[in-house]
């Protein structure tokens, strides 16, 4: 794995990406996944900033179960995995297209165009992964979101020199994905608890939508399903559910609703019992600028957390600050 700590990393850009929470994440982990080996489970993969994370930093993981109800998401990976090489080039075909366009509305005409041809047209998996990155480094804001029929809809986003096409990254991370064989599901959440080692250390780290803050912010339109209250508490009933198992350690990121609304307990009630801690985003997702900056999100686990036990596990350092300096 000689390139894998320099440039592994999330290939795709992704609401809520954990990239800049890892070393929050980090101090929040388990002890026993420094003394074990034990199988990784990621419900909602999202972008991956975690999942990339995880695998550069613990080689004693002795087996990776992703998951993401988005199909094209799932099959990026996949493809990310099974056939680095044809989907770099079949994206520097696509960079050359439309670098070689110089004006502005000429480029956001071939991202329409581009657009409409990834929604209505039966594609192969390949060249469907090879259009989604496309659109997702050249649309507004790098958004991934589905409208109602299942359409990606997000505008032009008017970059003028766009990376369409990171051969280094692509390459990195199917290098890892193979050395650790990740298994790539695509459906609903509670389907990992069929993956579920018996007998060994399981980690889950949930990253779901996140619960809007307000009526005016309820952007968690990743796939035409909505990820609503109900929802929510549907995942909190899995994790109780993995807790009686008594193997499961588990890890969830969500909105901090009750420091927007004091009265907004949502959380804190349907985790009653568990550790919920608080942790520092910048969350640049809003369309006015004024609007984006730091602000709290849950942290909620089923454990208490060793810093001690954490802060003396030192013989990855110096692939821990390639990992966080790439992302």
């Amino acid at each position: 794995m000689s390139m894998i700590y320099n440039t592994a990393k999330p290939f795709i850009k992704w609401v809520g990406g954990k990239g800049q929470l890892l070393q929050q994440l980090e101090q929040h982990l388990p002890e026993e996944l420094y003394e074990e080996s034990f199988t990784y489970v990621e419900p909602f993969v999202g972008g991956g900033a975690m999942l990339f994370f995880m695998l550069q930093m613990f080689p004693n993981i002795k087996r990776v179960v992703i998951n993401d109800i988005n199909t094209n998401l799932t099959e990026a990976f996949k493809n990310i995995k099974e056939n680095a090489e044809g989907l770099v080039y079949r994206l520097k075909h696509i960079q050359k297209l439309y670098f070689a366009i110089k004006s502005e509305e000429g480029r956001k005409d071939f991202y329409l165009k581009t657009r409409s041809y990834f929604n209505e047209k039966a594609l192969d998996s390949i060249d469907k992964t090879a259009l989604l990155i496309f659109l997702n480094r050249t649309c507004f804001n790098g958004l991934y979101r589905e409208n109602s029929k299942g359409f990606f809809n997000v505008p032009f986003g008017r970059y003028t020199n766009p990376t369409i096409c990171n051969e280094d990254v692509i390459y990195a991370d199917s290098e890892l994905l193979n050395h650790y064989d990740v298994e790539i599901l695509n459906g609903d959440f509670k389907e990992t608890s069929k993956v579920i080692d018996s007998f060994d250390l399981n980690f889950f780290y949930f990253d779901p939508p996140y619960r809007p803050l307000s009526a005016t912010s309820s952007f968690n339109s990743y796939v035409k399903e909505s990820f609503n209250d109900d929802s929510q508490r549907e995942l909190s009933k899995f994790c109780r559910k993995l807790s009686a198992r008594g193997n499961i350690k588990w890890m969830l990121s969500n909105s901090d609703c009750s420091a927007k609304n004091p009265a907004d307990t949502f959380f804190e009630d349907i985790f009653d019992g568990f550790n919920i801690q608080r942790v520092y985003a910048s969350r640049m997702v809003n369309a006015n600028a004024n609007k984006r900056g730091k602000l709290t999100e849950l942290l909620i686990m089923n454990y208490e957390t060793n810093q001690k036990a954490i802060s003396e596990f030192k013989p990855k350092a110096k692939k821990y600050e390639l990992f966080i300096q790439a992302i």
